[in-house]
């Protein structure tokens, strides 16, 4: 099942998709992290899909903050 995504969360936004991937790569690559070529993280350390996940969700959250704070809510 080389390559193959088992996610079974979807998208809100399909096109940002590619955005997505290439963050994983990038976070992954400030964090000193091996990601897989083959796609199959079953070899991965806990610890490493963790700590790229983490780093992940709050780099996500710190974008979305800067977005919000340009907008006024009433």
């Amino acid at each position: 099942m080389a390559g193959q995504s088992r996610s079974s969360n979807q998208l809100v936004v399909p096109q940002a998709s590619a955005a997505l991937n290439q963050m994983k790569y990038e976070v992954a690559q400030e964090l000193g992290i091996q990601i897989p070529q083959d796609g199959y993280y079953g070899n991965m350390a806990t610890r490493d899909a963790g700590s790229l996940g983490g780093y992940i969700t709050r780099k996500l959250v710190q974008i979305a903050e800067q977005q919000l704070s340009g907008s006024q809510f009433r």
